[in-house]
């Protein structure tokens, strides 16, 4: 995975891939919020990170697998 040209800008693809599961991210949380999800969590910060580094890691292996 190289850079991504976007209208001359070239971004590293990590960056995109990033962008993207930060959109995924934002709905998965406002709905683990409306369940009462995070009643059952000790700590919340260190949870949403390791959910999204889960997130990241799932996108990248997607594109990975889209892209052979």
């Amino acid at each position: 995975m190289g850079d991504v040209d976007i209208a001359g800008v070239y971004l590293p693809m990590l960056l995109v891939l990033m962008i993207a599961t930060y959109v995924l991210y934002l709905p998965l949380n406002r709905l683990l919020i409306h369940l009462h999800f995070y009643r059952l969590v000790w700590h919340r910060a260190l949870f949403n990170v390791a959910l999204y580094a889960v997130l990241l890691c799932a996108v990248d292996f997607l594109c990975r697998s889209l892209m052979q």
